[in-house]
């Protein structure tokens, strides 16, 4: 068994989740690429060179780095894993009786890897196994030729979303869209039923309500922040506060609204850590930005909420800081907001004053390298396609605890 710990945003990376794109991206069409969650087609073949350049640069420095894909079609080869997320797919009410049995007849006939690609990449109309002797029933004759009997995973490339880690503890989240909601089953199996993670104790579930990990930052060991908008729902919030409270995992919890927008979707797309008393963040919400603080009741009573204050000063009060330093995203306000809306407030810390970012973001780049802030610049014309950058696309697993 391996221990799995994190604990903060900057604490060198040591074992990081990534999913590499694959074939469920040359499923997006201009016809369901806004139901996808996609602002563009990206080219598949260049996302991939991307993002392996963006595994490449963090293997050297030093970096486990684990795919998802792979881990699932290792948890396949576990009969209950199958089982359960063959089961999972099967009981869409949309196949009707006839084009259940045909699925699951196809998907019966699939090494662990294969299911994994199926379970990721979808299943469509025309790669179904129909004969005429096992004709696929009234639902199969009816849909489009192009549509999908089991529908492709394209935003699994943002492994962020669908789990954290807090302490020694994951917590596998309640994604808001419907697009996403089956990534967490995926996710959870994994966590579940791999011998990797065999022993693993969980502080969320995909059935509680919703949040998402791109709206949780660990602040500090003991204190975290949790956007509340497009995706994660003040009562995903306040139960994550219960379950992290309740495992003794943190003391104080910032609850901050953001604008439900889709350039504001994650608190992560206005604000990352950089050091350990570092936050790079949009300028034009620098200011405005507002925090609950949230701290565990005594003896079972209901955690205690106040404010709302300024974020920034909530924050370096929670994590017993004079002040927090503040990088801000661009110079001007219009290279702000391109930067912006190009990620460029989502870095991935490797270590305090070490970050990944996209290299098209030249200005905040700059201002972060002027602040101290070492910066890996990778390319992301068409890994940003989907709205995120390289904190996105990461699920730290283990980060050296931080000490100060």
């Amino acid at each position: 068994m391996v221990t799995h710990y994190v604990d903060s945003e900057v604490g060198r990376l040591g074992t990081v989740l990534l999913h590499r794109p694959g074939p469920e991206l040359a499923r997006l069409t201009p016809r369901n690429n806004d139901s996808l969650l996609f602002d563009a087609i990206p080219w598949v073949g260049r996302a991939q060179e991307e993002h392996d350049a963006f595994a490449a640069a963090l293997r050297e420095r030093g970096v486990e780095v684990l795919y998802l894909a792979t881990l699932l079609a290792e948890t396949l080869a576990v009969p209950d894993a199958r089982a359960e997320l063959t089961e999972l797919v099967l009981r869409s009410p949309r196949l009707g009786d006839t084009l259940r049995r045909r699925v699951a007849d196809h998907l019966a006939y699939l090494d662990p890897a294969a299911l994994a690609d199926v379970l990721t990449a979808g299943l469509a109309h025309e790669e179904l196994r129909i004969g005429k002797d096992r004709p696929g029933g009234l639902v199969w004759t009816l849909m489009d030729r192009h549509d999908f009997v089991i529908d492709p995973l394209p935003n699994l490339l943002f492994t962020r979303d669908s789990s954290v880690w807090i302490g020694d503890r994951v917590g596998v989240t309640s994604l808001a869209m419907p697009a996403r909601r089956r990534e967490t089953s995926l996710t959870d199996a994994i966590y579940r039923h791999h011998p990797r993670f065999a022993g693993t104790q969980f502080v969320y579930h995909p059935e509680l309500e919703h949040l998402e990990g791109g709206d949780v930052l660990l602040l500090a060991p003991g204190v975290l922040a949790v956007g509340v908008g497009e995706r994660t729902t003040p009562a995903g919030a306040e139960r994550l506060a219960r379950q992290v409270f309740g495992a003794g995992l943190a003391h104080t919890i910032l609850v901050v609204p953001i604008a439900q927008e889709r350039a504001t979707m994650h608190l992560d797309t206005v604000c990352t850590m950089v050091d350990s008393d570092a936050v790079l963040m949009y300028p034009n919400i620098a200011s405005s930005l507002s925090a609950y603080t949230v701290i565990a009741g005594a003896d079972g009573e209901d955690p205690r909420v106040d404010g709302p204050a300024p974020f920034l000063r909530a924050a370096a009060d929670a994590m017993d800081l004079d002040q927090l330093r503040v990088i801000d995203t661009g110079l001007d306000p219009v290279t702000a907001e391109r930067e912006q809306w190009d990620d460029g407030n989502n870095t991935l810390a490797l270590a305090p004053r070490l970050c990944v970012g996209y290299e098209r973001n030249v200005e905040t780049n700059a201002q972060l390298e002027r602040a101290g802030i070492e910066v890996i610049a990778i390319a992301g014309s068409e890994l940003g396609s989907g709205r995120g950058g390289p904190r996105c696309m990461s699920c730290p697993l283990v980060r050296e605890p931080l000490r100060r």
